[in-house]
């Protein structure tokens, strides 16, 4: 497709609650959404951000109401449906996972998170293991590359997508309140320096233990410009069509990606004008 109507939705997830973040979803989709082509939903917005509770919450991958509830969506709207994350056990392990449905309803990719947050007192590692690769979807002919939250800090698997002609990135997410501008810079960085459209999506509202999300969700394209928001701690659905023909030809005008080197050893000499 050369144009694909893209669907956000920013919400508050009740910790624990999934028959109350399914009934949220359902509720916010009705409200704000028509027409789509794609539905994206956060990070863990089935349980919400406790990592002490993601293992209680996990399901099967295979046999999942979280996916049953996505494949009805995808159905009702006639839409792809980024599914956020949900924690997906596999025997012992767990993960954090972004599953995709097609407009069949018909699941048909799972990145899990590469890289899990376990500093400032959050420990997700103690809970979930990393995923091991990136996985790219092809929706429509449309190559979306998919990261959760903490991935948003490491460029290199943003490149990779690009290398590998993804045409959008999303980061489904639930980014605290208190790192406003790692947010702000990094969404809009990924974006400009593989000149693709970025979706940086988070959940809004309170937490728990005087956490807060930082419900700043944003489309951005690729030069950087911020072509859709919801600015504040509001639960909705913000919405832009993407044109992928200008991004084409804006990157045969700007082949910053043909410049790149295979390599960049660093050389150290010490004292070389000495």
């Amino acid at each position: 497709m050369e144009k694909i109507n893209l669907y956000a939705v920013q919400m508050n997830s009740k910790i624990g609650d999934k028959k109350a973040n399914f009934e949220k979803v359902s509720m916010l989709a009705q409200r704000d959404i028509s027409d789509a082509d794609i539905i994206i939903l956060p990070e863990v917005w089935t349980c919400g951000w406790s990592p002490k509770i993601f293992q209680k919450s996990a399901e099967d991958l295979q046999n999942s109401e979280t996916i049953e509830f996505l494949s009805n969506l995808a159905k009702k709207y006639n839409s792809w449906v980024i599914g956020g994350s949900f924690i997906n056990q596999q025997d012992e392990h767990f993960y954090n996972t972004c599953p995709v449905v097609n407009r069949k309803g018909e699941l048909v990719a799972a990145y899990s998170k590469n890289h899990l947050f376990s500093y400032y007192g959050c420990d997700e590692g103690k809970y979930v293991e990393a995923g091991k690769s990136p996985v790219m979807v092809n929706i429509e002919g449309v190559k979306a590359g998919l990261t959760i939250c903490y991935d948003i800090r490491f460029p290199e698997i943003y490149r990779a997508y690009r290398k590998a002609g993804a045409d959008l990135l999303i980061n489904c997410a639930a980014w605290g309140l208190k790192k406003p501008l790692p947010w702000e810079c990094m969404t809009r960085s990924r974006a400009v320096e593989n000149q693709t459209y970025m979706v940086a999506l988070t959940q809004s509202g309170y937490i728990e233990n005087d956490e807060w999300n930082i419900g700043h969700s944003r489309i951005i394209d690729y030069k950087g410009k911020t072509i859709s928001e919801i600015k504040d701690q509001k639960e909705g659905a913000m919405s832009a069509i993407l044109d992928f023909k200008p991004m084409y030809e804006f990157r045969e005008k700007c082949k910053c990606i043909d410049d790149i080197r295979e390599s960049y050893e660093v050389v150290y000499e010490e004292n070389i004008f000495a």
